[in-house]
């Protein structure tokens, strides 16, 4: 039997399993769990009978880094190795104001089957469990640590977000949008989102943290009634509603009409601006009713609509077997000006990570096992 795994659990949980130490035991545990130890050994407050006694009856993590790319633009691709042996994909996003975004994967493979999208191709292995999200962040700030210090923005940055636990100067925002639906999966994100913005350890602001789902209904609506508060983004594709059951097959049992219904009821519990995605297909979901549908879906609601030409990945295709393409650029104005024209607020996706295939869409193309 495996032994039970310590990252990944709230204060609370952790004190219970931990319920033979002294509860300030727990909290310090807590502590450096959230400041990126690797080993019992490190925790140097803890008497060494204590760290050798946990090291025999408790995993620290449960899994571990088997391949990192890094492309040109700032983005770091990490393979993560499962202890069942499953891969998944996190990825640290360098923007051009220097501020880090970690993506963090919520299930291994996906069930939604989007037929733009790499990780839909895979099919569905399982859910993650709170420990393996958690620990996707712990990785990917320890490698933004190393960038920061690469590009000699100091100690005092590191000491910051590592020995004080605080993460918020080495990564500036977290978006789970990696692998995986994280709605179907939220019990878990939820426990792992505990731990990253818990006060006592990393404290990571919640207003910091998007979450994309592509339209589980019931599961906005549980995220509006009991949080976290976390800001929201729907994988949207097209509001034409045939289209979209074509391109995102689990659309089929998630009527674009109880998903807006939902998007409302996230509104009205003080959820704040909804971002709506769009990968852009060339000569798919561009035209002109597909930005007049949009108009018509967003009306009432307070939202920004992020359009993300298709980042290219091999042997794709649409259901009747079209391969599918990049928007041209004209192509792309073209559909955003309609939008702008019709009263929305928009933005266009600059293209990240496609040197190392971890743009959006394209996890799953595992790199070969080796650390950089």
């Amino acid at each position: 039997m495996s032994s039970p795994v310590l990252c990944g659990l709230p204060p609370e949980e952790l004190a219970a399993l931990l319920n033979f130490l002294p509860r300030f035991r727990a909290a310090q545990i807590f502590k450096w769990i959230a400041a990126g130890v690797s080993s019992f050994a490190e925790m140097k407050n803890l008497p060494l009978s204590l760290r050798e006694e946990l090291a025999g009856r408790f995993a620290l993590r449960s899994s571990a880094v088997d391949a990192r790319r890094e492309d040109p633009d700032g983005t770091v691709k990490l393979g993560v190795r499962l202890a069942d042996g499953a891969r998944i994909e996190a990825v640290l996003l360098a923007g051009g104001n220097g501020r880090r975004t970690a993506c963090l994967s919520t299930q291994a493979g996906c069930p939604a089957g989007c037929v733009f999208c790499k990780t839909g191709s895979l099919g569905f292995t399982r859910n993650l469990t709170s420990a393996e999200i958690v620990e996707q962040f712990l990785f990917l700030r320890a490698a933004a640590l190393e960038e920061a210090a690469a590009a000699g923005e100091g100690a005092a940055e590191s000491r910051a977000a590592g020995a004080k636990g605080r993460a918020g100067r080495a990564v500036a925002n977290i978006v789970i949008m990696g692998m995986g639906e994280p709605l179907l999966n939220l019990a878990e994100v939820r426990r792992a989102l505990a731990v990253i913005t818990c006060r006592q350890g990393m404290d990571f602001s919640k207003r910091r943290i998007t979450l994309s789902t592509c339209g589980i209904g019931a599961g906005i609506i549980d995220l509006a009634e009991k949080g976290p508060a976390v800001r929201l983004a729907l994988s949207l594709t097209t509001a034409d509603e045939a289209l979209r059951r074509r391109l995102m097959p689990i659309t089929e049992a998630h009527h674009l009409s109880e998903i807006k219904e939902a998007l409302a009821c996230f509104q009205r519990a003080g959820g704040g601006r909804i971002t709506l995605e769009l990968v852009l297909l060339g000569g798919i979901n561009t035209r002109g009713e597909d930005a007049a549908a949009l108009a018509d879906f967003a009306r009432g609601l307070d939202v920004v609509v992020n359009l993300i030409p298709w980042n290219p990945v091999e042997g794709l295709k649409t259901d009747d077997g079209r391969p599918l393409r990049q928007p041209s650029s004209g192509e792309a104005a073209a559909f955003a000006s309609r939008l702008e024209a019709a009263g929305l607020k928009v933005t266009r996706r600059f293209r990240k990570g496609r040197g190392v295939m971890g743009a959006c869409g394209q996890l799953g193309v595992l790199p070969e096992r080796r650390e950089d």
